[in-house]
């Protein structure tokens, strides 16, 4: 904005238009990465009320953006378009569609059916109270559990990838462009995958009780293939980290192994079919498998938190008492994550964010958000408490941990900036993104090569296309956030840091009487 002031302008007009100038350049000079690198500590901010309802329907809409495939007459992100109508072509097979995990153009299955198993979740859990988001929901969970009936098409055989990652990596261009190689990666008897494997397993689970009302058959269909899934998982054990490590890691190796996710795999089957033989696999391998570890991380490699809460529910709400252990198990958990309680060991910045770490750092804070909800819920229904060394944790206090989190992701922070894409007044304006950083096909009909894109990647300039919803990485472990494009640990939204969001929104949401 230009004024133009001539000599004989009078000199409280130029005050006046000094200040209004002033005003304008801070209240949109957020644009610059460098205006809000470090927090502020001269006064403490003051922050708006959140809408919770339209965070929850931005964090649903997100997967849209995500979308791989042939796009449907209905997709609200429209500066998307189709891609990768030929994956699978490689090895004959069908694998179009699904969701790219990230900012990249891979297909990872790992994060894809941990991203599927807690879309679920939360319908499971919240869907009661999601209203005219629920059909929403469910077409997300659908895009990724279609996918994955692909994928496990032919017996004892997981494609579980679509992609090299490597060369798409060594490329900026958009899903529209891709001409990156489209190579299909698998696991089977000889070269088994049982983390990969009993995650697919757990999604179709998940999947088929989201389906169980409204598409019976199709529900049908998810936990047969469940099933089938799970038992090659626990014959053919093996991790694919070590038949596949030059093609999945160091992108999605497994650092927990894979016992977390039989576990898992098996409290899912033991919820979706009632049948009494996975709740005797949990009664006999569940030491083994690891269910007293004492870890307090819950994300797409380890499943261990995740287990230990879901069978809980089996013992507080369904009231099976060979599960008792588990209300243990799971109040270690919330033990480690409360801050001051006498076996805590998990950390926060000085603006109280959980960290963990440098890379994709908020993927934690929303699942643990969801924890905390979750398990505040099935405490209420069984008029119970977790005891941390003599102090009483209630479900109440609980969930004001969980909504102090989610409210610092929406802009409580020392930035005051929502670290969701497209809510808030001030938010990431150069998320880690392909599509969303280099012009649409609408705007720009002509492909963008392979390197070509990296001029606007290393640019300054904002994305031209909001990916609505998108949670990024988020700030560093002193609440700081630099916004730059090529900071893929702090600046890259992934599928698997929405997905347990939405069920804790849903949950705000409802809370505050928005839904």
């Amino acid at each position: 904005m230009t004024f133009f002031l001539s000599s004989s302008s009078p000199p409280s007009l130029i005050f006046l238009l000094f200040l209004i100038s002033t005003i304008f350049l801070h209240c949109y000079s957020f644009n610059d990465p460098a205006h809000y690198h470090q927090p502020s500590h001269h006064h403490p901010p003051h922050f708006a009320a959140h809408d919770y309802k339209d965070a929850f329907t931005k964090s649903i809409l997100f997967f849209q953006g995500q979308r791989s495939g042939k796009l449907p007459h209905n997709q609200r992100i429209s500066w998307r378009s189709d891609s990768g109508l030929s994956d699978g072509s490689a090895m004959n097979v069908d694998l179009v569609g699904g969701y790219y995990d990230a900012g990249d153009n891979v297909k990872f299955g790992f994060p894809m059916a941990f991203t599927t198993t807690m879309l679920s979740w939360s319908v499971i859990e919240f869907g009661g109270i999601m209203k005219g988001e629920l059909e929403n929901a469910r077409e997300a969970i659908r895009w990724g559990s279609d996918y994955l009936l692909k994928a496990t098409a032919h017996p004892d055989t997981i494609y579980v990838q679509v992609g090299d990652a490597k060369k798409d990596h060594a490329c900026w261009e958009r899903p529209e462009d891709m001409d990156t190689p489209r190579n299909v990666y698998k696991i089977d008897k000889n070269t088994p995958g049982s983390e990969v494997a009993a995650e697919t397993a757990a999604a179709l689970a998940a999947a088929s009780l989201v389906f169980k009302k409204t598409d019976p058959i199709y529900s049908k269909i998810l936990a047969r293939r469940a099933i089938s899934v799970f038992q090659f998982a626990d014959k053919y054990r093996g991790s694919y980290s070590d038949g596949l490590k030059p093609i999945v890691c160091p992108f999605y190796c497994s650092y927990s192994g894979y016992e977390d996710e039989l576990l898992w795999g098996a409290a899912w089957l033991h919820k979706a079919t009632k049948n009494q033989m996975y709740l005797n696999y949990i009664k006999v391998n569940g030491q083994t498998l690891g269910s007293a570890e004492f870890d307090n991380t819950f994300g797409w490699d380890n499943k261990h938190v995740g287990a230990r809460i879901l069978l809980s529910k089996a013992f507080l709400v369904q009231k099976v008492t060979t599960l008792h252990d588990y209300k243990g198990h799971a109040d270690n958990f919330i033990c480690s994550v409360i801050p001051g309680a006498s076996f805590s060991s998990t950390q926060y910045t000085p603006g109280g964010l959980l960290f963990k770490m440098n890379d994709s750092n908020m993927q934690y804070v929303t699942s643990t958000s969801f924890l905390l909800l979750t398990y505040a819920k099935y405490l209420t229904s069984a008029h119970m408490a977790v005891n941390c060394g003599g102090t009483i944790i209630t479900p109440k206090s609980l969930r004001a941990m969980a909504k102090k989190q989610v409210d610092y992701l929406l802009g409580d922070n020392p930035l005051e900036m929502s670290y969701m894409v497209g809510y808030g007044p001030k938010y990431p304006q150069r998320i880690h993104h392909r599509g969303s950083s280099l012009p649409s096909i609408s705007e720009h009909p002509r492909k963008i090569q392979c390197s070509e894109g990296f001029n606007i990647m290393n640019s300054q300039s904002p994305n031209p296309n909001i990916l609505v919803g998108a949670i990024v990485g988020g700030p560093d472990q002193y609440d700081r956030f630099p916004d730059v494009r090529s900071d893929y640990e702090q600046s890259e939204p992934a599928t698997y840091m929405n997905a347990p969001l939405v069920g804790a929104l849903a949950y705000l949401a409802h809370s505050f009487g928005q839904l």
